[in-house]
């Protein structure tokens, strides 16, 4: 295992059998096992292992019949999920005699980790479990037979959905097939296709035992699957506390898996990752942050006495729990709504405005409202070399950002005849150049860090209605569109999604600063208020786009239209353009 510097390798006997395991950091530190799932051994873990190993004793083993574990005789009856549990409690006696082990499961290694989790013999010996990919088989069950007697139109479609994706588990039932095609063509083309589809980077996995293992290994399904989901157990109720890693764009298994999860886990933390199956070798720094984080809350809570303390529960908290947001324009209106609607969900939230005392309110209103830890930073977006060094601090002291709203933007309104060059400057410093500073050096961290990510860019309404009082604020903001719309053509491949945001009227207090050219400052005072009166009179809160923005990362939604004017501007720009036109010669009534 050549990425695992100070690696120490034991053999340990079970039921007939030898296990390969593989011990990293200091043995007196508490203990992290993580269990592989298939067609994979231990070396699926290593750039987890070696992270994790810096402050943990980590275990890693490959399951009977896998890497240089052996496997039992015969094969069949000799992988059901009794035999495994004696495999891992023998681990754990090895490796941790006196103390509690946290285990960690990806794919069957989660599958087996439910098991241990959830049965008797195994009490005292297990301090958490964080599971990815990898079901309860007994949860399964009885998740099946819900669907199956009190069928819905939802219900059927999650069971076809999850049958759809659960195509592999028929085909691995199937007698002899499985081994020929591992130890055959399959066997040799499937780094390519981990590396390929998945994006699995090269390296010390898979290893070449993989075709043997493979074939041992379908010896999970067949011992345990049928019989479980048959007679799944009523008694599987988790007694330690969990996490539940869940990668968004699994191929293989739905998020609706976990619906009824709460029923059966008392105390659970979820959280959700932009990312496919193979996430210990495609995502090892956050897994490797999100377990640690894990397991030195449930070790706090066992030498307190304290429960580990309760996560942000609301409807997004398993996406946004723990990312790092960053916004701008974050002082007031739609950016301080969108900063504290992150906090809310538990995000690390950076507040950013030209403003300085204005974006640390909304820093300390946002730890207020939920987020583990919030920074206020006052920037000038329009400043390439302000936005330049801004990112490298963020970047530097906080991490790279896994959502960012380019929200900041000023109001101009005025004919264009009397809009002058210096007007023009300024709005799109601002509404487009801003936009574009935050999205080419943040975009850029995101792409070079490799685990994806969000960009939202505010538009407005304006970016498809064409109006005689809004040139330059109207241009401003269809750029803005338009470059959404182009990087997420071109960000796509990178796991990066982009969203543009379009309100139409909504309550804030870009009125009060918003420019009206061609006008004395009287006027332009008197415009301000009117203006201000009409978006008060309107009364949409900034709150409700804020829920926009959270629901467009989570869903990649392209173009999000928030206000119902907007939405009828943005259908009447695709069937309607003669009306949009004719929308656009009326007089503003101020």
């Amino acid at each position: 295992m050549r990425e695992l510097p100070g690696a120490r390798e034991r053999r340990v006997a079970t039921g007939g059998i030898e296990l390969c395991v593989v011990e990293l950091g200091e043995a007196e530190r508490p203990t992290i096992v993580l269990v592989h799932g298939y067609p994979d051994s231990k070396e699926v873990w290593t750039q987890v292992a070696v992270r994790l190993a810096e402050e943990w004793h980590v275990v890693l083993y490959d399951v009977r019949g896998h890497g240089a574990s052996t496997a039992p005789k015969p094969l069949r009856g000799g992988f059901t999920l009794e035999k495994l549990t004696d495999d891992f409690l023998a681990v754990a006696d090895a490796v941790s005699p006196d103390r509690p082990v946290h285990v960690v499961g990806h794919d069957w290694g989660s599958v087996q980790c439910w098991e241990f989790a959830t049965v008797g013999r195994t009490e005292g010996r297990i301090a958490s479990f964080t599971s990815m990919s990898g079901p309860s088989l007994d949860h399964f069950g009885h998740w099946i037979k819900r669907r199956v007697n009190r069928p819905t139109p939802r219900r059927v479609g999650q069971l076809i959905g999850q049958g759809a994706k659960s195509w592999y588990v028929y085909l691995l039932h199937t007698p002899v097939l499985p081994e020929l095609a591992w130890r055959g063509p399959l066997g040799k083309r499937w780094p390519g296709i981990l590396e390929r589809l998945e994006k699995v980077p090269p390296g010390d996995y898979p290893t070449s035992s993989l075709p043997d293992d493979a074939a041992h290994g379908a010896w999970l399904y067949r011992d345990n699957v049928r019989s479980r989901l048959r007679r799944p157990r009523t008694d599987a109720y988790a007694h330690v506390p969990v996490q539940l890693i869940t990668p968004t764009g699994d191929v293989f298994l739905s998020e609706q898996l976990h619906d009824e999860l709460d029923t059966w886990v008392p105390q659970l933390t979820r959280r959700s990752l932009t990312a496919k199956h193979w996430v210990p070798r495609t995502r090892p720094d956050r897994l490797a942050c999100w377990i640690g984080e894990f397991a030195a809350a449930t070790e706090a809570a066992r030498e307190t006495g304290v429960p580990v303390e309760a996560r942000p529960t609301g409807p997004y908290a398993e996406r946004f729990g723990g990312r790092l947001v960053l916004v701008t324009g974050a002082a007031g209106g739609i950016g301080r709504a969108t900063a504290l609607a992150f906090a809310e969900a538990g995000a690390r939230v950076v507040a950013v405005d030209r403003d300085a005392e204005g974006a640390e309110r909304t820093a300390e209103s946002a730890r207020l409202a939920g987020a583990p830890e919030a920074w206020g930073e006052a920037v000038d977006v329009s400043d390439e070399q302000a936005m330049e060094k801004l990112a490298a601090r963020v970047a530097a002291e906080y991490g790279v950002v896994d959502v960012l709203v380019n929200n900041a933007g000023i109001g101009m309104s005025g004919p264009f005849l009397e809009t002058t060059s210096e007007d023009w400057r300024n709005v799109l410093d601002v509404n487009l150049w801003g936009v574009i500073h935050g999205c080419r050096l943040f975009g850029r961290q995101m792409a070079e860090r490799g685990e994806g990510g969000h960009i939202v860019n505010t538009a407005s309404a304006a970016a498809f209605q064409p109006s005689r009082a809004l040139p330059a604020y109207s241009t401003s903001k269809a750029a803005v569109l338009m470059l959404s719309e182009c990087l997420r053509a071109e960000l796509a491949e990178k796991s990066i999604g982009v969203s543009a945001i379009c309100p139409g009227i909504v309550n804030t207090g870009i009125t009060s600063t918003a420019r009206f050219v061609g006008t004395d400052a009287a006027e332009e005072q008197r415009l301000r208020k009117r203006t201000g009166k009409l978006y008060g009179a309107r009364n949409y809160p900034p709150e409700k786009v804020a829920a926009a923005v959270l629901r467009a990362v989570v869903r990649n939604q392209a173009v999000v239209p928030v206000t119902p004017e907007a939405r009828t501007l943005r259908f009447l720009s695709r069937v309607g353009p003669g009306v949009r036109r004719g929308i656009a010669r009326l007089k503003p009534p101020l």
